[in-house]
């Protein structure tokens, strides 16, 4: 019999991710994965930057970076005719213009999947306390008070294993056989619309290093397509957009088809192509009803599939592990009550659900559903960085301080960084010992308290509560012995004066803030973090 505290079913990045965050949280875990090693095939491409910040606090960052593509290769979205023939059009995303960069430390990244995954797999391994198994299938699974038991198989021998976990984290893809299991329910639509994907090598370079860009759109009467740059040379996507309406079916797509239509797309007849690969698929814009049953949570595209326009799929379940791992961790250490766990649902599903809603309207105004060309979007992102950095949870996990909520799913409004609780803690340049650092950089894997340079009090009242986990970290903003805001943006960022306080959470998220100073601030803090870890009810 195999005891674990957690069992993640699925090796994608997002149960990687998983085993990593809690190997960080010393929390031990077992990843299984039915195939026998990561993704042999592209599928994702695009990490966004909250993402990025998410793998530069796991200290992946660099590493993901290199085994992606140079930065500033893919600085463009471009519509043609051909790759070889008429432009229509040319943008730079939303997320590349300077206003938008400013608010993170952390660019995105374009890195296939196929390259990532191999990335957070040695530094899981790396990582320890948790174990990662390939070739190995959860067959079977119930749920017991207080744990989850089942059978794991391995693929080649057929050996069994019973195993008995405290909590199974389902990341096992949009099939998940744990969220059939348990009977969930996706809401929102099915089958909107479909698509093909091939994966091919052929040398593009003379029709793209002009224009280095993630994604060429092809618009023609009889072809709508996308050019999608892995390596930017000769390792390439090209996604078919709606073939039914065209009149073809998924069989029509041999090698010599699809090989015809790349030409097409490029626009030279005689181009030497190379098929790697076809997969035939339809984009769904549905969520789980519910992320949490007992012991069992579902994560990434177990709990949410959506249209990739946007590039949100992968992003989403990431920051779905990193919400969660912190507070498995806590429950496990006996730091938090169980019910902190029911906040992993508050928290999260609302969040997919607006994030799904937008992808799917923004694939809609591409014409996803129409054979028509020459479709610009008529709805572009406006608030894509919202839905990067703009998920604001409310939950029990979270002390509002009265402030009104900021809109995420409004299309026309813009992203304002906040310090609201429950939202993404924002980004600000600070200086600790002639060294620039961000904000961002203070956080992980415990709490952490940012005070204002008259703000000692606070500071004091962390050093008096004994937290043994999650830990507890001070610092003073403004103060020569500890963070210098040089530019001093510090406390309008934050929202607080030179005597008030903000505490963060381990995910980066704004758990309490507390404008200015007050009396008591030991027995404040030690209210606020029983609340925050549910040890005792939360605020009328």
């Amino acid at each position: 019999m195999l005891n674990i505290p957690v069992l993640i079913s699925g090796g994608g990045p997002v149960g990687l991710t998983a085993s990593l965050l809690l190997s960080q949280h010393g929390v031990r875990s077992l990843l299984v994965e039915r195939h026998a090693g990561t993704a042999i095939l592209p599928k994702a491409r695009g990490i966004n930057a909250r993402t990025m910040e998410i793998f530069r606090q796991c200290g992946i960052d660099g590493a993901v970076r290199e085994a992606g593509l140079a930065e500033g290769s893919t600085g463009l979205i471009v519509w043609a005719e051909t790759l070889a023939g008429r432009e229509i059009e040319r943008r730079v995303p939303g997320r590349a213009i300077a206003k938008n960069l400013a608010v993170t430390p952390a660019k995105n990244c374009l890195c296939a999947q196929d390259d990532l995954e191999p990335v957070i797999r040695r530094y899981a391994e790396q990582a320890g306390p948790g174990m990662l198994r390939f070739n190995t299938e959860m067959t079977s699974f119930s749920q017991q008070p207080g744990a989850v038991t089942g059978i794991l198989t391995d693929r080649v021998t057929g050996a069994e294993t019973p195993f008995t976990a405290r909590y199974l984290i389902a990341a096992e893809g949009a099939q998940s056989r744990v969220r059939r299991a348990l009977g969930m329910t996706m809401v929102g639509e099915e089958k909107v619309y479909d698509s093909v994907n091939i994966l091919f090598r052929a040398d593009l370079a003379q029709w793209v290093a002009h224009r280095p860009a993630a994604l060429y759109f092809v618009e023609q009467e009889d072809l709508r397509a996308t050019f999608l740059t892995i390596n930017g040379r000769d390792r390439w996507g090209f996604l078919i957009h709606s073939p039914t309406q065209f009149g073809w079916k998924a069989e029509d797509f041999t090698t010599e088809f699809c090989a015809e239509l790349i030409r097409k797309g490029v626009g030279i007849p005689d181009l030497d192509v190379s098929v790697l690969g076809v997969s035939p698929w339809q984009a769904s814009a549905i969520v789980a009803d519910r992320y949490r049953v007992g012991n069992v949570f579902l994560a990434g595209d177990a709990a949410h599939e959506m249209p990739p326009t946007g590039g949100f799929g992968l992003n989403t379940g990431v920051q779905d592990v990193h919400n969660l791992a912190w507070k498995i961790a806590a429950v496990l250490r006996g730091n938090a009550d169980e019910a902190l766990l029911d906040s992993y649902h508050a928290e999260r599903q609302p969040f997919a659900r607006i994030v799904t809603q937008n992808s799917l309207a923004n694939a809609l105004s591409m014409g996803r559903t129409a054979r028509q060309s020459n479709v610009l979007p008529r709805r572009e992102f406006l608030n894509e960085q919202g839905l990067i950095f703009g998920a604001s949870y409310e939950s029990t996990a979270v002390l509002p301080d009265g402030t009104p909520p900021v809109a995420v799913d409004d299309p026309v409004t813009d992203y304002a960084p906040s310090a609201r609780p429950g939202c993404r803690a924002p980004h600000v340049w600070l200086e600790r010992g002639g060294e620039k650092i961000s904000t961002l950089d203070l956080f992980g894997p415990g709490f952490v308290l940012l005070a204002g340079s008259r703000a000692d009090a606070w500071k004091r009242a962390c050093r008096a509560i004994d937290l043994s986990w999650p830990t507890l970290t001070a610092f003073t903003i403004g103060k020569d012995d500890d963070l210098i805001d040089r530019e001093g943006n510090w406390h309008d960022a934050y929202g607080v004066d030179t005597d008030g306080a903000v505490l963060v959470r381990p995910d980066g998220h704004v758990g309490w803030r507390s404008r200015s100073g007050g009396s008591n601030p030991q027995d404040v803090l030690r209210a606020v973090l029983d609340r925050l870890l549910d040890r005792v009810p939360a605020m009328a």
